[in-house]
């Protein structure tokens, strides 16, 4: 996993999180060129980011790793995220089944999941939102397709 958390400093300026703890977004992505688009698109909105480059990296990230399950319960705590966006097509595991890990998770399950793709196959969306994906977007994303997540961050805060 790339270690890269990256945050903004200037919360205030952007209106919506003034005040209350940066929200941190897991981005997950095969395509180093996408994670470091979508990591500058989270911290222009001043989200705290880690990237991971693949489902099983962000497995480990969040404590849901085969090894980790039922020993690291407090994982959780400390690499708390309040979304998490995975690119749907990757190697290894796809989005959806990162998405199904997650929901089937007892720990991680309310945590809001937006799977993103460049191929706008609706079959592919409405299986990833009857499993619980909060939204699917189409690649290459843009700023005004990151700000549809602001409800997203600002619920989870509470």
């Amino acid at each position: 996993m790339e270690a890269s958390s990256s945050s903004s400093s200037s919360s205030s300026s952007k209106g919506f999180i003034a005040n209350v703890e940066q929200p941190h977004v897991l981005a997950v992505d095969d395509s180093l060129i996408d994670r470091k688009l979508i990591e500058k698109l989270l911290t222009n909105l001043s989200c705290k980011v880690t990237t991971a480059e693949n489902g099983a990296r962000a497995l480990e990230f969040l404590g849901l790793g085969d090894q980790q399950q039922n020993s690291l319960k407090s994982n959780v705590s400390k690499s708390k995220v309040n979304l998490v966006i995975t690119d749907y097509c990757m190697p290894g595991m796809t989005g959806y089944e990162l998405l199904k890990k997650i929901k089937e998770s007892s720990i991680m399950k309310e945590v809001p999941v937006v799977i993103m793709s460049s191929e706008n196959v609706p079959n592919r969306i409405d299986k990833c939102l009857k499993e619980g994906a909060q939204m699917f977007m189409l690649k290459p994303l843009k700023q005004s397709d990151i700000k549809k997540l602001r409800y997203h961050l600002m619920n989870c805060n509470s």
